[in-house]
């Protein structure tokens, strides 16, 4: 019986292959979409969660009452490995690491990488794999290093390069050979290894090499290290909090003892909820696109079915006439639903394979491929199907096969409400979603493109930065000094700087400023930038008073300094010329005098307002890490070959890898631009999914009175008239679901906006454009559709019965 349900059911499907191309068709892509989405979210989810003890991992974090004491991602140095030694009824194991960059070469190649320098416990504490090496011995040389299975092959060509060497640069410009003891198998994401979705470590150095590269991962007052710990089981994070506070108090100095609460962040939380819990947001963002999206689909899906099945009456009735059992005629439309709903869920995981490429790099991650989830997930899809069949069958199968063999062989819809309120009220809930889509999506790309737009106070365009071996000290400034001014020289060149930043918001710290006159409790913070006297310059930084440094850095000058237009104003000063020659104070640091103001820019996001900025010299403060380079306008492919040329006379064994401002603004503002993708993808679908709901169901519509159209037709209506009296049908829903729509998106776009300091205006502009647009897509579509049967033959639709 089964086998004929799934028979008459494929014949059914097969006759009306129109209808039954769009449902399957609008269904398999809401199913597509979700699933990706699913995949993506489950991927992010489980970031950390495959470490060895996961439930018992966690990273200490720092909680400053002056800010600019430390950063609250690090801890104290010895804090991981004295919790282990000193309390090891509580901590079962323990890591630190400090990360640097540095070149690393072997033979002619020579590039800048990430270097995790940290205890021999890596490997070991988090339950990483070697594909080469032993993980209990491979951190113990001071000149070991375990590289990525991506590094290996970069470097050697191959996976097997246990034994290998390559050459490490420190520094003071020091080189020394590595040896490389291990190879780890392919990393999934993690917080160890990658600890804020920044530059993936690829080579890990154990601490013993610390010395060697002038960093130290010693010392109470050494706040820049990345310590973690895993509590023995039964722990509770809690517990911690005393012995953490007994370990400061006993070895730290008064002053961190008095600013320093360091607390514990369980890894398996870790990544979803840092920066204000970002990733955690989008999450649910793409989640609830994905299940509005799905969900419109399966109205589509369930309104057609249930608009078909009053075609059906006859069928039913001579069905029953020959014996047909009623059950039987429920099982038939439920296998009918459920059929087709397979059918759409196989389209789906084809459409799953050819689209998960695009997303991924849509989104900037991995997403598995089909076969790469526990089993407990292909069962989901199959839930699915029979789910959404039973869910679109269920109202034909009990309704039609209730109505008596007379009644349905004559078509009476006395029994058989078709139900219009109902059915508009599907149609309108799709309508709405669209368009609430389609408003957040203009809205979304407007904020965004207000990022780039938006004048940042510098000139972005033609700016490229590079990072440059490390020499910390005065003598290291000069030599980087004098290169770059050889490197300005060069007739493609604009001008050249030396800084510790680029201006993507991440800086070197802060100070606690205030006047003179004024109690350093009521000091206000201030970022510091170390920079030389061409920054401003090449950066396009427009001066408000005074000069951007001398000309050349004297140590007696070491003191001035130039801030930002809102440092002068919170300093007290009523306009910029009256700051120059003028004092501060700065907590930790000696008395400073203001040689030049400049004007506020965007050092940043903008998700926050212009902050005070203070410029010291990079000659006083001897730590730097880029160059910044103004190339001038004309053919850019050759001007970098040429800088690449010159950095490579001036820098021999300096790998010249270089980004564009532009390339930093986007990584900064990562999120939002995957959020605009997302935005536009999910309103295509929206509008997708939308437009095969309404051409299946006008499809339907003119089927069903394709008599009232001949009659009309007979009496003199005009094709106008036939199109308007179905264009009414819908144009009012969809003014209806966009004006109810309307405040909901507001409400979304208006909180999402909040989030930022510089915004624009929600202006009536994005609401008008996304109603016209359903308006007008839907007017065609139903125009396309009514025109054909207005013009037919009105003595064919009269004659036929």
């Amino acid at each position: 019986m089964l086998h004929n349900y799934f028979t008459i059911a494929w014949r059914n499907i097969w006759k009306h292959k129109l209808f039954s191309l769009i449902n399957i068709f609008g269904l398999s892509v809401g199913i597509a979409f979700t699933l990706l989405i699913a995949v993506y979210v489950w991927h992010e989810v489980s970031v950390n969660r495959d470490l060895r003890n996961a439930d018992n991992q966690y990273i200490i974090q720092s909680k400053w009452k002056d800010p600019n004491m430390g950063n609250i991602l690090t801890a104290l140095a010895p804090m991981p490995k004295a919790l282990k030694d000193e309390y090891p009824n509580l901590v079962a194991n323990a890591y630190r690491w400090d990360g640097v960059t540095s070149t690393v070469s072997k033979g002619d190649k020579h590039f800048r990488e990430s270097l995790q320098v940290g205890d021999s416990t890596f490997i070991t504490t988090y339950g990483f794999k070697l594909l080469q090496g032993d993980p209990k011995t491979a951190l113990n040389g001071p000149f070991s290093a375990v590289i990525t299975q991506e590094t290996a092959i970069k470097y050697f060509g191959k996976t097997d390069a246990v034994g290998q060497s390559v050459t490490i640069e420190s520094f003071t410009g020091n080189k020394h050979d590595f040896t490389i003891t291990g190879v780890l198998k392919k990393l999934s994401k993690n917080s160890v290894t990658n600890v804020i979705d920044g530059s993936n470590s690829t080579f890990f150095l154990p601490a013993a090499a610390a010395k060697f590269l002038g960093r130290s991962v010693d010392g109470w007052n050494n706040t820049g290290l990345v310590g973690l710990i895993e509590l023995k089981k039964g722990v509770k994070p809690q517990d911690l909090d005393g012995p953490m506070r007994e370990l400061i108090r006993k070895n730290a100095s008064p002053q961190i003892a008095a600013n320093l609460t360091p607390y514990l962040v369980p890894l398996k939380t870790f990544y979803l909820d840092w920066g204000n819990g970002t990733v955690k947001k989008m999450l649910y963002t793409l989640s609830s696109i994905a299940l509005f999206i799905l969900l419109m689909a399966v109205i589509n899906f369930v309104n057609i079915c249930i608009s078909r099945s009053s075609q059906r009456m006859k069928e039913m009735g001579i069905r029953k006439v020959l014996g047909g059992l009623r059950k039987q005629l429920i099982w038939q439309f439920l296998t009918e639903s459920v059929l087709m709903v397979l059918i759409a869920t196989l389209i789906a995981l084809g459409i799953y394979a050819l689209a998960r490429p695009y997303f991924a790099d849509l989104l900037a991650t991995d997403i598995g491929g089909l076969f790469s989830f526990p089993l407990y997930f292909y069962a989901m899809p199959l839930l699915f199907a029979l789910l959404i069949g039973l869910l679109a069958g269920l109202y034909p199968a009990l309704v039609l096969s209730s109505l008596k063999s007379i009644d349905s062989l004559k078509g009476k819809l006395d029994r058989v409400k078709d139900n219009v309120l109902f059915r508009k009220s599907l149609i309108a809930f799709q309508f709405g979603t669209a368009a609430v889509v389609l408003v957040c999506a203009i809205v979304i790309s407007g904020q965004i493109n207000l990022f780039f737009s938006k004048s940042l106070g510098f000139n972005k365009d033609y700016v490229v930065s590079a990072q440059l071996p490390r020499d910390w000290s005065k003598p290291g400034v000069q030599k980087m000094e004098g290169i770059r001014y050889r490197l300005s020289q060069i007739p493609e060149v604009s001008s050249v700087a030396l800084s510790w930043e680029i201006l993507d918001g991440a800086n070197s710290g802060g100070l606690q400023a205030y006047k003179l006159s004024d109690n350093p409790n009521q000091a206000f913070a201030s970022q510091m930038l170390l920079t030389d006297n061409q920054y401003a310059n090449t950066y396009g930084i427009p001066l408000k008073a005074g000069t951007f440094f001398k000309p050349q850095y004297m140590p007696a000058d070491s003191a001035q300094v130039v801030i930002n237009e809102s440092q002068s104003k919170a300093l007290g000063f009523a306009s910029p010329k009256d700051a120059i020659g003028q004092k501060f104070n700065a907590q930790n640091m000696p008395q400073l005098t203001i040689c030049g103001v400049t004007a506020d820019f965007q050092f940043g996001s903008m998700s926050s307002r212009i902050q005070p900025l203070t410029f010291v010299n990079v000659n006083y403060i001897p730590f730097y890490r880029y160059f910044s380079i103004r190339i001038k306008p004309g053919n850019m492919e050759a001007s970098i070959t040429a800088l690449q040329k010159k950095w490579a006379e001036v820098m021999p064994g300096a790998p010249f890898e270089y980004s564009f401002m532009d390339e930093s603004l986007t990584k900064m503002y990562k999120t939002e631009l995957q959020l605009k993708k997302a935005s536009y993808l999910a309103t295509g679908l929206a509008m997708i999914i939308v437009l095969l709901g309404v051409l299946g169901l006008i499809s339907l519509s003119i089927q069903k009175r394709t008599k009232e159209i001949g009659i009309r037709k007979v009496l003199g209506s005009s094709v106008k008239d036939v199109m308007l009296l179905f264009l009414k049908d819908f144009l009012g829903t969809v003014v209806i679901a966009g004006l109810v729509a309307c405040p909901l998106a507001y409400w979304m776009m208006h909180k999402w906006l909040n989030g930022y300091a510089y915004k624009i205006n929600l202006t009536p502009v994005p609401f008008a454009i996304a109603i016209i647009a359903l308006i007008l897509v839907t007017s065609v579509l139903i125009s396309l559709q009514t025109v054909k049967a207005a013009l037919a033959n009105p003595v064919k639709s009269l004659r036929a019965e």
